[in-house]
């Protein structure tokens, strides 16, 4: 079963769950997730996730 986390600037899955993600997982960075205090921990655990497997979603466009 895939698993979906989507990272925003209101909503955020545990930093330890972005790290553990792998193969099984899509991580959804939305462009308002820049504007968190702690984006760089979150942009950090993300490549620790995309190097385990996970895809990563980059949208550059709110609304999506």
């Amino acid at each position: 079963m895939t698993t979906i986390h989507t990272i925003d600037t209101a909503n955020a899955p545990a930093l330890g769950d972005i790290r553990a993600a792998g193969e099984e997982a899509v991580i959804r960075v939305r462009r308002s997730a820049t504007e968190r205090k702690d984006f760089a921990r979150y942009w950090e655990a993300v490549g620790v996730a995309l190097v385990r497997g996970a895809v990563v979603d980059v949208i550059n466009r709110e609304g999506n």
